[in-house]
């Protein structure tokens, strides 16, 4: 059968493409005049075809990168707390397990004159798994009467598992299930790359899920659903000890201080590690503050769902000014206290020299464009949030008392930036830092009044809150 052809469709197309944009300029479009404005603005100017070679052949982020601006910092902190190794996360996100870690494994080393130790997370990542994968089934049973489209059960089916994380995970997490020594249960394969695992753990749990909806619609009781749940979990566990390794119920582990000599070979189960070498109560001894200068300081919030474990603690936090933030981690700094310390990492980083600075990368002078936006103009936009956990580790002073700059241990193995370490301005920290956990010891009386009030509660798909990795 020949196709009809719409010969007025042809004319207008082929003698005229004015109509076609004046009829989308009535939708917004780009009219005839407005491109002819637009094409008309550029100017081939001798500085322009400089400017296009080298960026045809060249990374724009290397032509702008000012190298002169990392001789001006010097290395030298007022006060720094002394670490022993680096640890690597490789090609996994789990930078919030591995800074919890590093925090805790500092008091461990300075108390017993260790030299280099370092806890498993690996065994630590297993069980964040499990429990991840048990949010995620019993989330779905509580949501079984929502429609597919309610904004909860889209979130849900959308995020069943992931490695990243944020404080709550370490602190549920160790509470309940202690800690190893890192030889005790070491790194795989899978552990270290992630991805694989994540994949095939994501779609088992969101058949599981789809199931069970479809369960819960024709009448299935919750019992019969957490029978699907727990059914689920079992293969869940099963892949979690192909891909990771069976997780000890006790060990026998002899320590050494820094010279090697033996302190002592007992035998342990997770928890009664953690009791003996940490013992705090990492969910009520620690406060989570934020600063965030979108919302009203001052206030408590809390994250619904945003946590790791069902019967975990929700993401909470008290919002504070930048410089009260600061205050705090200056006056944990000052005690060799270390802390968790999460930011936007990778804006103005010189990542091979391990450097943050606000004038790091000069747009402005490459393309002649002003691209800078204040913090609060930046999260409203989502150019900018939270993407990354690093233990904060030392802070310089100038005359005044006044920051100057800060450090950070990363978790990108030693030879990745200064060290292992990053090293940002006091300016980079004010556009960048959003949140500290710190000991409850150094915060003031007007932050521990906050944290009696009733959080306000924020959704768990607010663009603020993403996990860290």
């Amino acid at each position: 059968m020949k196709k009809l052809i719409n010969w007025g469709l042809v004319l207008l197309l082929s003698g005229s493409s004015v109509h076609l944009l004046d009829a989308q300029n009535a939708q917004g479009g780009i009219s005839s005049q407005m491109l002819q404005k637009i094409e008309s603005s550029y100017i081939n100017s001798p500085t322009d075809k400089a400017i296009q070679k080298a960026i045809l052949n060249h990374s724009m982020g290397d032509l702008v990168l000012d190298v002169n601006k990392y001789r001006s910092v010097d290395q030298d902190f007022t006060y720094r707390v002394r670490t022993k190794g680096i640890t690597n996360q490789q090609s996994s996100g789990r930078c919030w397990l591995f800074t919890g870690l590093n925090v805790l494994r500092s008091r461990v080393i300075t108390n017993n004159g260790l030299g280099s130790f370092y806890f498993s997370h690996n065994y630590n990542f297993f069980w964040d798994q499990l429990e991840k994968a048990n949010l995620f089934l019993q989330g779905i049973i509580d949501t079984r009467n929502k429609p597919k489209d309610d904004k909860m059960v889209d979130w849900l089916l959308k995020n069943p598992i992931g490695d990243g994380g944020q404080f709550t995970g370490v602190s549920d997490n160790l509470m309940k299930y202690g800690l190893v020594p890192s030889e005790v249960m070491p790194e795989t394969y899978s552990s270290n790359n992630t991805g694989q695992m994540n994949k095939v753990l994501s779609n088992l749990l969101r058949k599981t899920a789809i199931r069970m909806r479809a369960a819960a619609g024709q009448g299935a009781s919750e019992k019969k659903l957490m029978a699907q749940k727990e059914e689920c979990l079992k293969q869940v566990y099963r892949i979690l000890v192909l891909n990771l390794g069976m997780p000890p119920k006790s060990f026998s582990y002899t320590m050494r201080d820094a010279a090697g000599k033996v302190i002592g070979t007992e035998t342990h189960t997770p928890q009664s590690f953690y009791q003996k070498y940490i013992g705090k109560d990492l969910r009520n001894d620690y406060v989570m503050l934020m600063n965030d200068p979108s919302r009203p300081y001052y206030k408590l919030y809390e994250i619904d769902f945003d946590r790791h474990a069902y019967d975990g603690k929700n993401w909470t936090y008290v919002n504070v000014p930048i410089e009260d933030l600061k205050a705090v981690a200056i006056a944990s700094l000052k005690d060799s206290t270390m802390l968790y310390y999460s930011c936007d990492v990778g804006k103005e980083l010189d990542r091979k020299r391990g450097f943050l600075d606000l004038d790091n990368y000069d747009y402005n002078s490459l393309l002649g464009i002003d691209l800078n936006m204040n913090k609060e103009e930046r999260i409203a936009t989502y150019a900018s949030g939270s993407s990354h956990a690093m233990t904060l580790v030392a802070v310089d002073m100038d005359a005044d008392g006044k920051p100057t700059k800060w450090m950070v241990e990363n978790s990108w193995g030693a030879d990745n930036g200064f060290n292992g370490h990053l090293i940002m301005t006091d300016r980079w920290f004010d556009a960048y830092t959003f949140r500290i956990v710190a000991d409850k010891k150094y915060i003031t009386e007007r932050m521990r009044e906050v944290l009696k009030q009733k959080p306000v509660r924020l959704p768990a798909w607010d663009p603020m809150f993403a996990n860290e990795n």
